[in-house]
């Protein structure tokens, strides 16, 4: 899921100017309000004022790769049944019913500052944050991207998949497999002495040099006992600046692609649903990943996932 940027306060620190931690964006987040620095990367799994992020230790990533698996098997479990006809409202409950009776887990966004649904759904024009509706009915041709958060024993798997319902455009089937692989672009670069920077390059370089446009607003975002936590992981940016990755450290990367322009709105109506303000489509992949010593575990894989890094 998301964190919307809500930027206050001067630019600080050795990641970027600190965002206050919320479920809807309020300002813009743009090159000129976004200070990036790098930093020493040090040996202590520590936090400290230069480095605000503090790595996990072997038993708190366990408790990562529990909660990530299983949040992948709901995205295993619902994705055959997403089919023309079939309600958002309708997925929405199958994958709350899942994740509290079957793996006995909580569906971290339900009533997360308000959130009202345990996932979100997000078709066509929307790029995240979408509420789930039993008067949204999928039709052929829609894209939708499915995104869950489980919390098991206290820590939290956040994922998201995007899938065409019905005969699906050309068009449409080429932004979502391009922001894939943005994703994909992004964790193979993943490991210690790397920098964020490096991650936001790559996808903002593969997206416009296939003529889609990176959403800047929502980022990813540092993930383990707390849902949204530091550090804030932009998808576009500058290599070799921002936070440099340490092993055991972990976060999302989620990029938010437009088939358009970048630019957002936010729904007045509900104060959670994001769409292109041009009306065109957006897709979303996202992973939880952790540092490891020579690259990244994706503990949110899939099962019928073959990581092409």
């Amino acid at each position: 899921m998301p964190l919307g940027l809500l930027l206050s306060g001067k630019p600080s620190g050795a990641l970027y100017t600190i965002a206050k931690v919320t479920g809807k964006a309020r300002h813009k987040c743009t090159p000129g309000s976004v200070t990036l620095r790098p930093i020493q990367l040090t040996s202590q799994s520590k936090s400290t004022p230069m480095n605000p992020v503090k790595p996990k230790t072997e038993s708190e990533l366990d408790g990562m790769r529990l909660a990530g698996r299983l949040a992948a098997e709901v995205l295993e479990m619902i994705a055959p049944q997403v089919v023309v006809g079939m309600t958002t409202g309708e997925i929405d409950r199958i994958c709350h019913d899942h994740i509290v009776n079957v793996q006995k887990a909580t569906p971290a966004p339900l009533n997360y500052k308000g959130f009202p649904k345990s996932i979100c759904t997000s078709v066509n024009e929307v790029i995240c944050h979408g509420i789930p509706s039993d008067s949204k009915k999928l039709r052929s041709g829609d894209i939708i991207n499915i995104d869950v958060t489980v919390i098991k024993d206290g820590w939290h798997g956040d994922t998201s998949i995007m899938l065409g319902v019905g005969d699906v455009a050309p068009h449409a089937d080429r932004l979502m497999r391009v922001t894939q692989e943005c994703l994909y672009r992004a964790l193979a670069l993943v490991k210690p002495g790397a920098t964020l920077g490096d991650l936001g390059a790559v996808i903002q370089q593969h997206a416009e040099g296939n003529y889609y446009s990176v959403v800047r607003e929502y980022c990813g975002h540092g993930i383990g006992q707390v849902f949204h936590e530091e550090p804030q992981v932009l998808h576009y940016g500058r290599a070799g600046t921002g936070l440099r990755l340490e092993p055991g450290m972990t976060f999302t990367v989620e990029p938010m692609i437009n088939a358009g322009k970048r630019y957002t709105k936010l729904s007045a109506r509900d104060g959670w649903t994001v769409t292109t303000r041009d009306g065109r489509l957006s897709a979303q992949w996202e992973h939880t990943i952790g540092v490891t010593q020579s690259g990244c575990e994706v503990f949110t894989r899939r099962l019928d996932e073959a990581l092409p890094f």
